[in-house]
Parts: structure tokens; C-alpha cells; sequence
């Protein structure tokens, strides 16, 4: 299992971080941008994290009022970008093809430590399947170790400076 998580603190309340969060796009993200756009078929730059999270090939798992859970199966490590469709979130909870791997990822805001503002948090968790879907997972650590924290800097953060007052 490879697991990453990512939080930013803001003095926003949850309200305003979410939809802030909501509505960066691709393309307010720098580098983290033009990789998913690199990785998953049919994006744009002025594509929003939310939508790119809801659409084709995710599936969304759960959705709340401060939070979204999607998923996505296949073999994520080859160029190929083999990403089944996915009908309903039953057939993620269920995927276990040899050779593949099902990725989760969770987005949420809670309130503040102490009760004032506000936190986001980003999530992603990957179970790989068979042998193959090992080998997989494993050639794709080094890439998730090199740039996972733009998760933080470039996705998180344009999110907390959109939300703040001003």
C-alpha cells in the first residue's frame, strides 16, 4: 500500500476553503497541473480539481458538504493510461484484477484547531493487485517520492490563498 496525505492550515472558515478548494484549476497549479495532465486522458488546463475528481476516469465514491472521495483503477504506471470505467462506486470497493491497481483519493476541510479557521486536507492511497500490479505500483514510488508535495505546495496552497480575505 502506498499511502500520502497533504494538509494546509487557513484562517478561512470551512465554508469559503471548500469552495475555494472547488475551484482551482489545473492550470493554477503549476507543475502539478501539466503532470495530470500528462497522466490522465481528456484534461484541460482550465479544468478544475473538482471536476477533473468527478468525471471520467474517477468515479466518485462519497461526496459531502466539505469533502469528496473518488477512486480510479488500472494499470497507472504505464503510458498506455489504462483506466477502466467504472459504473458505481460498488465496483471500486470490489476491484481486485490482477495486475492493476485501485487509487483513492479523499479530499476534505474540517474546522481549525481550537474552533477558529480552517484545514484541507488531501488524501491519496494505492492498493496494488497481483504480482504485475506490484511491479507496477513499485516503478511509480519513485515518481509519487519526486513529486508528491506539489500536492501540498502547488494544489493545496493555491486553494488556501484563493480562500483567504482580501
Amino acid at each position: 500500500m502506498l499511502r500520502i496525505a497533504h494538509r494546509r492550515s487557513s484562517a478561512a472558515d470551512p465554508d469559503r476553503l471548500w469552495q475555494a478548494a472547488r475551484e482551482v484549476r489545473l492550470n493554477d497549479t503549476s507543475r502539478l497541473g501539466r503532470l495530470v495532465r500528462w497522466r490522465i486522458p481528456g484534461t484541460t488546463a482550465e479544468q478544475s480539481f473538482d471536476d477533473l475528481f468527478t468525471q471520467s476516469p474517477f468515479i466518485t465514491l462519497d461526496r459531502s458538504d466539505h469533502a469528496l472521495v473518488s477512486g480510479i483503477v488500472g494499470r497507472i504506471w504505464t503510458i498506455r493510461r489504462d483506466y477502466p470505467q467504472l459504473t458505481n462506486p460498488e465496483e471500486f470497493r470490489s476491484w481486485s484484477a490482477a495486475g492493476t491497481a485501485r487509487v483513492l483519493f479523499a479530499n476534505w476541510v474540517q474546522l481549525g484547531d481550537g474552533g477558529a479557521g480552517a484545514t484541507l486536507t488531501a488524501e491519496a492511497r494505492v492498493e496494488a493487485f497481483g504480482v504485475q500490479g506490484r511491479i507496477g505500483v513499485a516503478m511509480v514510488r519513485p515518481l509519487v517520492a519526486a513529486f508528491h508535495e506539489l500536492i501540498g505546495s502547488d494544489g493545496i496552497e493555491a486553494a488556501v490563498r484563493r480562500a483567504a480575505p482580501g
